[in-house]
C-alpha cells in the first residue's frame, strides 16, 4: 500500500492469532522475543482502549469440525490436539486475553472461515486490522486474504509474526502483503497507536 494507514484506536483492533503454547512450541529459541515484543504491542492497543481480539484454533471433543479430507486438520484429529481441555491449545500467558478481551475460536487456518469475526469486527465499527500471528504463511496470510476482501484496511507486524521457515516469511512480508497491507514493525505501530 502506498499511504501509510492510520491506527486509530476507536475503529481499529489488533488481532493476536494463534498464540497458542503448543503453536509457539514449534519456534524454539525465537518464541521468547516474539512473546515480549508482542506483549508490548497489546499494551500498547490496551493502553489507548483499542480493542484486542484473540483468534485461537480449536475443536470440541472427539473433533467433529476436522474433515479426513483436509490434510492438515486430518493429522490434528488424529493427535488429539487442540481440543477442549488440552493444555497446549491454551493462549500463552505472556499475551493472554482479560476477562472482557473476546477469544474467537476458528476450525481451519483462516481467522474469518466460518467464525464470528466478521460480526463482532463490523458491530464495534472497526474498520482497521492489526495483526500479529503465528505461522505467516498460515493464519497471517489467509486472514490478511479474506479480511482484505472485506475491505478492511491492514497492518501487519512484521516482527510479531513468525514462521519456521525465515524465508517464507521474508517473501510473504516484503512481496506479497506489502501490496494490500502496510508492514510495519512493533515499534512503528506502537508508535502509530501512541499517536492518537
Amino acid at each position: 500500500m502506498s499511504d501509510p494507514v492510520v491506527i486509530a484506536p476507536a475503529s481499529s483492533a489488533l488481532l493476536v492469532m494463534d498464540f497458542q503454547r503448543s503453536i509457539l512450541d514449534m519456534l524454539g529459541n525465537d518464541a521468547p522475543s516474539l512473546l515480549e515484543r508482542t506483549a508490548a504491542l497489546v499494551d500498547a492497543a490496551r493502553a489507548r482502549a483499542m480493542r484486542v481480539i484473540y483468534v485461537v484454533v480449536g475443536f470440541r471433543a472427539g473433533h467433529p469440525e476436522a474433515s479426513a479430507k483436509n490434510a492438515s486438520f486430518a493429522a490434528i484429529k488424529g493427535s488429539g490436539r487442540f481440543a477442549a481441555g488440552d493444555v497446549g491449545a491454551e493462549i500463552h500467558p505472556g499475551v493472554a486475553p482479560r476477562g472482557d478481551e473476546v477469544v474467537v475460536t476458528k476450525h481451519r487456518v483462516s481467522g474469518f472461515h466460518g467464525t464470528d469475526l466478521d460480526i463482532v469486527l463490523r458491530a464495534n465499527g472497526i474498520d482497521t486490522l492489526v495483526l500479529a500471528g503465528i505461522a505467516t504463511s498460515g493464519v497471517v496470510l489467509s486472514t490478511v486474504r479474506h479480511a482484505a476482501d472485506n475491505d478492511y484496511r491492514l497492518v501487519v507486524v512484521e516482527d510479531c509474526c513468525a514462521d519456521r521457515d525465515a524465508e517464507v516469511h521474508r517473501v510473504l512480508m516484503m512481496k506479497v502483503f506489502a501490496r494490500q497491507t502496510t508492514v510495519l514493525s512493533s515499534a512503528d505501530a506502537i508508535a502509530r497507536i501512541a499517536s492518537h
